[in-house]
């Protein structure tokens, strides 16, 4: 206080300041008179003595002196108000866990990738079912559906809670909370996550190129390179901004294998990476000054320092069997208050059994244990599948029909995608063991060392042999144009050439019978869509399906193509002579237990008379998750308990 401050207004200071009402001045304006009154006495008080020129600075100062000590009072007040009182602080919240099951006729889709959005505030829920995306207020009963998200999934909130982006159709899309229509913002290739962050961009991770993460104005805009690839680095994967928008978490990947993952962190303007933490994924950033990641399923947590974006202490597991996938995304969410949503199943979730499907939909068990199964491939004569199986590393099996042995054929790298020689005596396959994924084969019968057939420095999957066993069709991610499908002659040199290089996304070429047509996958229309067109042309296209479609797949028989739409198997009848001809989709059956692509390419295939398929089902674990949300309220509690920050 200043000098001149009367002893009464000090007295008057710490009777306006007592925590106990009853002793505390109730009144301001009995607080101005009490000033007054004061300030009055000091002039008295200073006119009475010899020193004129004090009193006469005091009474020129005195209204400011009122003034001024009348808003000390007032701040005071406000400051000490706002002051915790130690006994007063309330108590931790009550940490509760309940689990909502979604109503009869709706099913989790899509799990492979995030699948469940809470709002930042806490108050709504968006999920992934049936294949489109459904808001549900987290007070109420009942969510329904949002408009214009067909085919939509890893949905999440704008940072105001007002939108929703989304995947659907080859594109990056967002959608108001309160209706109306979807509206597209960039083109995206086999999405790997996105995030939406403070200064309203957006970025998201595309699975194709050498760039790694992409952003764009969430407004609309021209997507720009925010991430490119280091050495051995496969791909950047499920990013999220960090508060204030400075640096961006994501998860990178140094091959297909599970352990080949690191969390790290980037300051946009410097350029600057961090790894964070090895062998995990799907990182998230919480407001009480943690790290929370997946690691084969279970929810881990760290200190992280915001500022200086590292991490601090010993990982503590927090919540154990929370669904992840195969590809890295876990399926949980958290809002900035606290609550922690999450699908139950964890990294066992991803397994899958064999299975015969015939055209009515009914289903007979093969005898192949579960595994984590990918793109099954019959053998030409029927009785052997190739297949791909997730484990320490990616690699190609092949099991055995009627003997029921299942038997692996590469051990070195990570190989996917297998497809039979119209002989059954090779098999073709991706490996990324000399760089990108490039095009090998190998004798079905295990013996001698994978030869290379093709060499890209972008990814290249092959999908389809012709019958005569003189080309071979597969698709390429270039950064420039998306997939493109290429043939390659396995005669002479073979040097690749392009089929279908376009601004769009072709992929799943797949010969006919007869080589003289291939089909294929394609969103250019603005949704996937399948179509025929001569080979090796030229010559107009086809369009097959006509409400979307993916998947293609044409028997040995040639007179069906088979194709999927979202949980659909739609067939086709085909005339290829004296000219080609397609008849109109209709459906055979429909099951959302039967894994399907995550890309254009088939996760299934068909006998040679088109009467049965081969397929993937969902373990009963992961079917029962499906309906099934976890909800705990107040999480930071537990996490603050479990991982103290010290402050």
């Amino acid at each position: 206080l200043p000098p001149f401050t009367p002893a009464k207004v000090r007295d008057l200071l710490g009777r306006c300041l007592r925590k106990d009402k009853k002793r505390r001045l109730h009144d301001i304006a009995d607080a101005r008179v009490e000033i007054e009154e004061a300030v009055t006495a000091r002039a008295a008080e200073l006119s009475g003595a010899a020193a004129t020129g004090t009193y006469t600075a005091w009474r020129r100062a005195m209204p400011w002196g009122a003034a001024f000590v009348m808003g000390l009072i007032i701040a005071s007040i406000a400051v000490w108000n706002l002051k915790p009182t130690p006994q007063l602080l309330p108590a931790p919240r009550p940490i509760t866990r309940h689990a909502q099951t979604l109503p009869p006729g709706e099913e989790l889709t899509d799990l492979t990738h995030p699948a469940i959005a809470l709002s930042p505030d806490g108050t709504r829920l968006v999920y992934v079912a049936n294949q489109q995306l459904y808001l549900r207020p987290m007070d109420g009963l009942k969510a329904e559906p949002i408009g214009s998200t067909e085919g939509a999934f890893n949905p999440f909130f704008s940072a105001d809670g007002q939108w929703v982006g989304f995947f659907a159709d080859g594109k990056l899309k967002k959608v108001s909370i309160s209706g109306g229509a979807s509206l597209a913002l960039a083109d995206v290739d086999n999405p790997r996550g996105a995030s939406w962050g403070p200064n309203d961009t957006i970025v998201f991770a595309p699975n194709t190129g050498t760039a790694g993460l992409w952003q764009v104005p969430a407004a609309g805009g021209t997507p720009q390179i925010l991430t490119t690839l280091e050495g051995g680095e496969v791909g950047h994967r499920w990013p999220e901004l960090l508060p204030g928008g400075n640096a961006v978490l994501f998860t990178v990947v140094t091959g297909r294998a599970e352990g080949n993952r690191q969390i790290v962190v980037q300051r946009l303007e410097t350029g600057d990476r961090r790894v964070l933490i090895e062998g995990a994924t799907y990182a998230r950033y919480a407001p009480t000054g943690h790290l929370v990641y997946s690691l084969d399923g279970t929810l881990m947590v760290m200190l992280f320092d915001l500022e200086r974006l590292e991490v601090a202490g010993a990982p503590v597991p927090i919540v154990e069997g929370v669904m992840q996938s195969n590809i890295g995304a876990a399926q949980f969410s958290f809002s900035s208050l606290g609550s922690l949503l999450y699908i139950p199943g964890g990294i066992g979730g991803t397994e899958r059994t064999l299975v015969w499907v015939d055209r009515q939909g009914a289903v007979e068990p093969l005898a192949a244990p579960p595994r984590r199964y990918n793109a099954p491939r019959l053998s030409p004569d029927g009785q052997r599948l190739a297949v791909e199986i997730l484990g320490a590393n990616l690699d190609v099996w092949i099991y055995d029909i009627p003997r029921g042995t299942l038997t692996r054929l590469t051990f070195e790298a990570n190989n996917q995608l297998p497809i039979w020689a119209p002989d059954g005596k090779r098999l073709a396959f991706a490996s990324d063991r000399a760089g990108p994924a490039n095009l090998f084969w190998k004798l079905a019968d295990g013996s001698g060392a994978a030869e290379r057939l093709a060499t890209s420095e972008h990814g290249n999957h092959p999908d389809s042999w012709s019958s005569d066993g003189q080309a071979l069709a597969f698709h390429e991610h270039h950064p420039t144009t998306g997939r493109d499908v290429w043939v390659l002659p396995l005669e002479g040199e073979r040097q690749p050439r392009p089929f279908l290089r376009t601004p769009f996304n072709e992929a799943s070429p797949v010969f006919s019978p007869d080589n003289r047509w291939l089909a294929y996958g394609s969103n250019e229309s603005g949704r996937r869509e399948i179509y025929v067109q001569p080979f090796p042309g030229p010559g107009g296209k086809s369009q097959i399906s006509t409400e979307g479609g993916a998947e293609p797949v044409w028997p040995r028989n040639g007179r069906e193509l088979f194709y999927r739409n979202g949980e659909r198997m739609m067939a086709v009848e085909i005339t290829t002579e004296p000219t080609f001809s397609a008849g109109s989709p209709r459906l055979l059956f429909e099951g959302r237990q039967f894994s399907f692509s995550a890309g254009f390419g088939a996760n299934y295939d068909v006998t040679s008379d088109g009467q049965r398929f081969v397929m993937m089902q969902a373990s009963e674990q992961q079917q029962e998750a499906a309906t099934q949300i976890n909800v705990v309220l107040n999480w930071f509690e537990e996490l603050k308990q479990r991982v103290p920050t010290g402050k």
